[in-house]
């Protein structure tokens, strides 16, 4: 008759094989414990990293993941899809082949059909700065800082249609619902100031970009990460006090408010959502005073309000500049992420923003004036403060542009296979080149880049583990880089 048990099995019942078998086990377990406690576990090293959110507290500041290089984050969407080719990527082959077709572009049809020839930049290139990095007469004022900036002339994007394109950009997929940089950003840190939103995004006084609050969305993170939408000209609504209440009965009513939202929440105690929504009115209370104060520019001097461009006669470009003034002032306060927009989508293609299809020549100057001083600005400013060692800027458009005019039209079409962004600030080389487009400046050619690995630099700037930042959300693991992106080790500086 066959035995029950299996040779292992009758290991088991010998003492010397069971102590032998238990001393390794132990010493396993010890090692494991070992290992985990320096890193070196493959599953302590991917497994995801789920900030701990205090609902009464959801702003409360959150150590990163690693020692930072930035603290707060400016980003600059140019709306619309800013033409690579007429401002900082500069094409000899394509001034030297201008109005001959484009080569491996036969019969080739775009976004809004088929192209003609190649069409040389409309504005000049010149040396700037002390590097010497040429960049186009039509954005002057930029091009002198470009000793502080780190191109990267070889980003792809996965779609070229605007509204899809700002989605990917700002929040890693082009479909609705997805929570945005920003929202990540402070879902992970939080924020240092108590008395403003964490994120807060300054849409252009023209009205808002074609993605509209998808940019600045929290998708399914909790609500509280979502941006907070306001610019200069449009504060924040219903945060004023009505004039026939006193100042002192207002005091004391929220004083009163706040004791019976504190007795409230003692007697269903551990009532997340309550905890969260009583944390958003005391947020918006707060704001009472501390928002209109920093929207406030009547402090600020009149040399910096006219390095800004904020007295210029061009409406639109004095109320971007004092968008921009708002940016610094909210970066200064400490709000850890600001998503400043320069270009509206409502006012139709290309009169609003920088979609150059049709008149290129005749509508990029317009926009060009409003970008170029404000933004300079900005940037000086944020510099001189001592905001820029602090602060990673992100300058950014949904995709570049073709090489080409589109046939029968003055205008080049969408081009999502190669563009330029440039960083400045916390955590970057200046001045500083990453990759290529193609000589005609069409495809990305020398180290192409993706959006996801520009997210991943992002995070990883501000000490975040992209890989492992994450919210499980329908059953999946979710990042703002989906299952890609790598860090572009090359930009970061030591």
């Amino acid at each position: 008759m066959p035995s029950p048990l299996s040779r292992p099995g009758w290991d088991l019942l010998s003492r010397r094989q069971f102590l032998s078998h238990t001393g390794t086990g132990l010493g396993g377990i010890a090692l494991a414990a070992l290992l985990a406690n320096d890193g070196l576990l493959v599953a302590e090293a991917t497994s995801p990293l789920r900030p701990t959110i205090d609902p009464a507290r959801p702003y409360a500041p959150r150590a990163p993941h690693a020692p930072p290089k930035a603290k707060n984050v400016l980003v600059i969407f140019v709306s619309g899809a800013l033409s690579h080719i007429d401002t900082f990527d500069f094409k000899p082959e394509l001034i030297k082949h201008h109005g001959k077709p484009l080569p491996g572009g036969d019969n080739l049809v775009t976004f809004q059909g088929e192209n003609g020839n190649l069409e040389r930049p409309l504005w000049e290139f010149r040396p700037r700065g002390q590097c010497g990095k040429q960049t186009s007469d039509l954005l002057p004022r930029l091009g002198e800082l470009v000793d502080d900036f780190c191109f990267i002339h070889s980003l792809t994007s996965k779609t070229n249609t605007h509204g899809p394109g700002e989605n990917f950009m700002s929040t890693g997929f082009t479909l609705d619902g997805f929570p945005s940089m920003g929202a990540w950003t402070t879902y992970a840190l939080g924020t240092e100031t108590e008395n403003l939103p964490a994120f807060v995004a300054i849409p252009d006084p023209r009205g808002l970009p074609q993605a509209a609050g998808n940019n600045w969305g929290s998708g399914f993170l909790p609500a509280a990460f979502q941006g907070t939408a306001f610019n200069a000209g449009e504060p924040i609504r219903y945060l004023a006090r009505p004039p026939q209440i006193e100042p002192a009965a207002d005091v004391a009513t929220s004083e009163f408010l706040q004791r019976l939202n504190a007795q409230h929440l003692e007697q269903f105690a551990g009532d997340s959502q309550l905890a969260a929504r009583i944390a958003s009115y005391e947020l918006a209370a707060r704001m009472q005073s501390s928002v209109p104060e920093t929207a406030d520019l009547a402090a600020e001097p009149q040399h910096v309000l006219t390095a800004y461009g904020a007295d210029s006669a061009n409406k639109n470009k004095a109320g971007y500049a004092r968008n921009c003034i708002l940016a610094r002032r909210l970066l200064e306060r400490g709000v850890r992420f600001v998503q400043l927009f320069n270009g509206a989508y409502a006012m139709g293609e290309g009169v609003g923003n920088w979609d150059g299809h049709k008149t290129l020549a005749a509508q990029y100057p317009g926009h060009a004036e409003i970008l170029d001083q404000p933004t300079a600005a900005l940037l000086a400013d944020l510099k001189q403060r001592g905001l820029l060692k602090q602060t990673l800027v992100v300058f950014c458009t949904e995709f570049g542009r073709m090489p080409t005019f589109q046939k029968g039209a003055s205008g080049r079409d969408h081009n999502p296979h190669g563009f330029t962004v440039w960083l400045a600030g916390a955590g970057v080389k200046a001045p500083f080149t990453y990759g290529a487009t193609d000589p005609f400046g069409w495809k990305a050619e020398e180290n192409p880049a993706t959006v996801y690995d520009l997210h991943a630099t992002v995070l990883h700037l501000l000490g975040l583990d992209h890989e492992r930042l994450s919210f499980y959300h329908n059953g999946i693991e979710r990042r703002l880089t989906d299952v890609h992106g790598k860090v572009i080790q090359k930009i970061v500086s030591g």
